[in-house]
């Protein structure tokens, strides 16, 4: 492949709630602002996928999925028939394994949930790039999630797009909101975050379950925050990382999105 078509960059992108989809300006913006390279195809590793053991989904024709209960009945409207990776899927499967996974699982009938199709539908609305998933295991660690990142990394010198799509900070359902401003503890957080980041501290962001200020507040169930720890660990050996968005949802949920760039 040359050096053209060699990817450089891999993303974490907050997906925040899906009814918020209409307007997100870092993701409607994706190509004019963030990334305007055409990949070969895309890899996700959505905060809605987890399993007990490592999974990609290999499809011809992605389904999009609608894994979310009482929204307004135009998020039901929307689609996003992307081709599947079937492809790509296997490359991803050889990979895991040679790093040392025993087993890695195909599954052929699984499309797309909204931690997929939400931002690729305002970051690629044609729905003309192949597509694969990759599950998370919510059970393992941030550690474990970075190695499988780690191994990877030679995807992005096959033209393949790596985006992990969760959010920076994902409470229960019953924290209190926050009507003025960002809540302190969410603050706090989010700035411990860009700070390690960004100053290239990534083994205190790998062991978040005992450094991260407000972990268990900020991330009752780690779901959300695991897709990080991949898209980080792909970027490879030598990497910088970038703060490309911050918003917030009701001063409690941070957007905040990351672009980490491979030397």
């Amino acid at each position: 492949m040359s050096d053209e078509q060699m990817i450089k960059e891999t993303f974490f992108v907050s997906h925040g709630m899906p009814r918020l989809m209409i307007g997100r300006q870092l993701l409607a913006g994706w190509r004019e602002n963030v990334y305007s390279k055409r990949p070969k195809s895309i890899l996700v590793i959505s905060a809605h996928w987890e399993t007990d053991q490592s999974t990609v989904n290999a499809v011809d024709l992605c389904d999009t999925i609608y894994d979310f209960d009482s929204f307004p009945a135009y998020m039901y409207q929307f689609k996003y028939p992307a081709p599947g990776a079937p492809d790509l899927a296997k490359r991803v499967q050889e990979l895991l394994m040679a790093s040392g996974l025993k087993c890695v699982h195909m599954d052929k009938k699984r499309g797309l949930d909204h931690g997929a199709w939400v931002p690729l539908l305002l970051m690629y609305p044609e729905a003309d790039i192949p597509v694969c998933q990759l599950s998370i295991l919510p059970h393992l660690d941030g550690t474990y999630h970075f190695n499988l990142g780690r191994a990877l990394a030679p995807l992005k010198e096959e033209g393949v797009l790596i985006i992990g799509s969760g959010n920076a900070t994902h409470p229960a359902s019953d924290t209190p909101r926050c009507s003025d401003g960002v809540a302190p503890w969410a603050a706090q957080f989010d700035d411990w975050l860009k700070e390690a980041l960004t100053t290239g501290r990534y083994e205190v962001v790998n062991n978040c379950e005992t450094k991260a200020p407000h972990w268990k507040k900020a991330h009752p169930l780690p779901e959300h925050f695991y897709p990080l720890h991949v898209a980080m660990g792909a970027a490879g050996e030598s990497f910088r990382a970038e703060q490309i968005h911050i918003s917030w949802d009701q001063g409690i949920m941070s957007n905040a999105s990351y672009k980490f760039t491979s030397s």
